[in-house]
């Protein structure tokens, strides 16, 4: 036998009369840890450099959370997605003008929600919004279209399968004895595996905030965004089996430790769930399941919340085509796990089997209460026995997803590390590798008894901002650690900014950015932290990545009236402020979604209806007189009906209420707020505020016009 001319090697060894099967071994150029969709993104981008690439990971199936529920895509500003990630979205886009893809409803009938625009996207025209089937059936088009072998079901021998000679990794072996080498490798998993075992600096919990200088970091008691804690209800929850008595014992899912003070570090991460897919199609429909080990007393605390009049149970089922959802947590007692996963980032693979199993049994037991038992109000039981998990989608799951949302785990410490300062821009960010927008955003991290003793939630964080470049630094290790290895999903970055990073689209920019700066690392013979970035930055603006923020709106952008499309607010008349240099406290997201909007996008409160949101928008007048007041905002039928907008001018203060339902008459864009003076130097404030609305609240530009 001639073992030397097998590939990949095939050793046979005779040893005491028995077989013994060596090793295979496997190598290509960039060798990638981890079938999400950044580790598919970053194998297409280097065959289309010219190198091999293999993906190996535990993933039996493609494309991460892409393609594991979360089809209602977190995208922030779609302006600042580009290269493959936006060609990703594209291929949707195309997908879904397939007859054949429409199997449960009619296309006419979804209509072209969650599209991006003609004018915005040329011929490349894109599709946010997406079943996992069809995300999951596009990463397999990729790997088939470019060639790439996938080995699937194969995990990381985390104690001792990664060898390195001196600060280069030469090999990566699983627990089944498979063996990879390569040049270049990549960590592309939700844990960060790879670069753990490979002795990289990393950290797992929250920050303190004093560690960079942050805000939003660390423990945040006191601190309640969006509306999923217990201040959003009408009376408060007391946490003991009997109300008011701690003698008689704490309700499941609740803590008692204590939360820590406030802007601590602790070691605990925000909470994970399945993004979970629902169907009211009765042919694809599946009842939901009674879980194996259900217990109806771990959701005693959802009993006390509908007592306390809740009605929110379905404001996160999102719908996606063919009369699906993409579902997420919504409110103080949801789908988020909360307080479950703490030690999952680090644990063994036995150990993290265990709490998925813990979670899917939660979320699934939190649907089937729901769903059946009588405590229930009949108005939610009803209609949640209207939905059921798709026949169609995680076939070989039972129709659940196979990928939890891993919000967090382990996270680089790397050659620079991204904070909440750079995305706000108090401190400059270094050689972009592309770009993120979405809010800074944290899910609840524990539920805790406070001092009155009363049950609340904390760690759930929304801060609005605008796009942001993400440095090169964060993606590589520090020099001398693992001088071969890029990092695309748990790059370096803090708690509160991983908050904003995390997105898939993010991921699939950074995964392609990674393995450009693989490619020049091999024809330079380079170590990753030495790549010279003038020429990553051309390779990357060749291949479409946006690596800096335009303000100005896309060529062909044209208000008129009626105009479907966008306007440069520079080229507005007057004085015009857009929401992007809008002055955002409380919980604001960024977003494209309308057909129209001056500048590259708008801000809405996600009808939070807290009275915490308010945007200020201040002008500098160039001369005294009067001058119109106009305020731009896209409208809808989900838009609240009473904004309060109020004026500062030379007068003093008027307040002004806007009916965001109605499109506004100026240009189908602008509403006249009002003929007003102002005083060249003096005030000119327009501040929008969201307390007691009905619905989004939406800013998009005020225009100071002199009369």
């Amino acid at each position: 036998m001639h073992f030397a001319k097998l590939t990949p090697v095939l050793a046979t060894l005779l040893l005491g009369g028995q077989c013994l099967r060596a090793a295979e071994i496997f190598s290509a150029d960039l060798v990638i840890y981890g079938g999400t969709s950044a580790g598919v993104i970053a194998a297409v981008q280097a065959k289309k450099l010219g190198k091999s690439a293999i993906i190996v990971g535990p993933d039996k199936h493609l494309g991460g959370l892409s393609a594991g529920g979360l089809g209602f895509t977190d995208t922030g500003n779609k302006a600042v997605i580009g290269g493959l990630a936006r060609d990703f979205y594209h291929r949707v886009w195309k997908e879904y003008q397939k007859p054949e893809t429409w199997r449960w409803q009619k296309h006419t009938d979804y209509g072209n929600k969650g599209q991006g625009t003609p004018a915005m996207d040329g011929e490349n025209r894109t599709m946010w919004i997406f079943e996992p089937s069809v995300a999951e059936r596009i990463f397999e088009d990729y790997v088939k279209e470019f060639g790439i072998p996938v080995h699937r079901d194969e995990w990381l021998d985390r104690a001792k399968g990664v060898k390195k000679t001196a600060a280069r990794i030469t090999s990566i072996t699983m627990l089944s004895g498979k063996t990879y080498t390569g040049k270049m490798f990549m960590d592309a998993t939700y844990e960060g595996d790879l670069l753990a075992a490979a002795g990289v600096d990393y950290h797992v919990g929250r920050e303190a905030n004093s560690v960079y200088g942050e805000q939003w970091n660390g423990v945040q008691v006191g601190v309640l965004h969006h509306r999923h804690h217990f201040g959003a209800l009408k009376t408060k929850i007391s946490p003991y089996v009997i109300p008011g008595d701690p003698k008689s014992g704490v309700l499941p899912r609740i803590s008692t430790a204590p939360p820590g003070e406030y802007g601590s570090g602790d070691k605990r991460v925000q909470a994970y769930c399945y993004r979970y897919c629902v169907t009211d199609h009765e042919e694809n429909r599946i009842p939901f399941p009674k879980p194996e080990g259900y217990d109806p007393k771990q959701y005693e605390l959802l009993v006390r919340i509908y007592e306390a009049g809740w009605k929110e149970t379905f404001d996160k089922f999102d719908p996606i085509p063919n009369h699906k959802t993409d579902s997420n947590n919504h409110g103080p007692m949801s789908t988020d796990n909360i307080g479950m996963n703490y030690d999952y980032p680090e644990a063994s693979y036995e150990r993290r089997r265990e709490i998925l199993a813990e979670h899917r049994t939660y979320q699934q037991g939190w649907l089937y209460f729901i769903a059946n038992d009588p405590r229930v109000p009949k108005e939610a039981q009803e209609r949640m026995r209207k939905w059921g998990l798709p026949k169609d989608e995680f076939k070989d799951n039972g129709g659940w997803p196979h990928q939890i949302y891993v919000r967090e785990a382990r996270r680089m410490i790397g050659s620079f590390v991204m904070t909440e300062n750079e995305l706000t821009k108090k401190k400059p960010t270094p050689d972009s590798v592309g770009m993120g927008s979405y809010t800074i955003d944290s899910h609840n991290v524990q539920r805790y008894i406070t001092p009155e003793g009363y049950v609340q939630n904390e760690g759930d964080i929304g801060v609005g901002i605008t796009p942001y470049v993400i440095a090169y630094g964060s993606l590589v290790p520090k020099k001398g650690q693992a001088d071969n290895l890029f990092v695309s999903i748990c790059v370096s970055s803090t708690h509160i900014a991983f908050g904003s990073i995390r997105m898939e689209p993010v991921f699939m920019i950074l995964g392609e950015s990674a393995a450009t700066a693989a490619v020049l690392a091999m024809e330079g013979n380079l170590a990753v932290q030495d790549v010279p970035y003038a020429k990553l930055r051309e390779q990357l603006r060749k291949d479409g990545q946006v690596l800096e923020y335009a303000s100005a709106a896309p060529a062909g952008g044209k208000a008129s009236k009626g105009a479907k499309g966008f306007v440069d607010p520079k080229k507005l008349g007057g004085v015009v402020v857009d929401d992007d240099d809008a002055q955002l406290t409380g919980e604001w997201k960024s977003s494209s979604a309308a057909p129209s909007y001056v500048g590259n996008g708008y801000h809405h409160d996600s009808a939070a209806k807290d009275g915490k949101a308010n945007a200020r928008f201040e002008a500098k007048i160039p001369k005294s007189g009067h001058y119109d007041v106009r305020f731009a905002y896209p409208p809808n039928a989900n838009r609240a009906s009473k904004v309060a907008v109020e004026i500062t001018h030379a007068g003093g203060k008027e307040t002004v209420f806007v009916d965001q339902r109605k499109t506004p008459a100026i240009e189908d864009r602008f509403h006249h707020l009002g003929r007003f003076d102002f005083t060249e130097g003096k005030p000119a404030i327009v501040v929008v505020s969201n307390a007691g609305t009905d619905g989004y609240v939406v800013v998009d530009a005020v225009q100071w016009l002199a009369k």
